[in-house]
């Protein structure tokens, strides 16, 4: 998924490379054609480098976002509890969002939250998980998560696990 936006800016470049060819860029020698090859192989090559990293990275965090849910030992499924504010880009490129948490359990309990972060698509960006410790029975607990790396566009934050444990 996260291929298709990273192949959409790969795309985008390519179009760049293409529309100039198309105007007559050329070389010092008036070679029109093989300037526009050299620079839509270039494009290709950057293009790829860019689907790969993009891939790489997603599925990095896909990983790890698996690890901190795993640590949520007897976890019961709480995304019903689990409110997230909207998403915003930070001064730092990175997306963020306020996560809510209510305790509807009779004893302090903690939460793992997986935050999908997704374009307006539905394509997922990137992948990370919160967790709030202790929040106390009947209690909402807040945390703000962070995307794992920039993002642009409009971004959304989606609820794609809760535990409860």
């Amino acid at each position: 998924m996260a291929g298709h936006w990273t192949r959409g800016a790969a795309g985008a470049v390519l179009a760049v490379v293409v529309a100039g060819a198309a105007a007559g860029c050329s070389d010092d020698s008036g070679n029109a054609s093989g300037t526009a090859s050299k620079a839509a192989t270039a494009a290709a090559s950057a293009a790829s480098s860019l689907a790969s990293r993009g891939t790489d990275a997603l599925a990095s965090a896909s990983a790890q976002a698996k690890r901190k849910l795993d640590e949520a030992k007897g976890g019961v499924n709480a995304k019903g509890e689990v409110a997230l504010g909207s998403a915003t880009i930070g001064s730092d490129g990175k997306a963020s969002a306020k996560v809510t948490a209510k305790n509807t359990a009779t004893s302090a309990k903690s939460f793992a939250v997986q935050v999908n972060f997704t374009d307006t698509n539905g394509n997922l960006l990137d992948v990370t998980v919160v967790t709030l410790k202790n929040v106390a029975a009947g209690a909402t607990g807040d945390a703000t998560v962070t995307s794992n790396r920039k993002l642009t566009g409009q971004v959304k934050a989606v609820v794609g696990t809760a535990l409860r444990y």
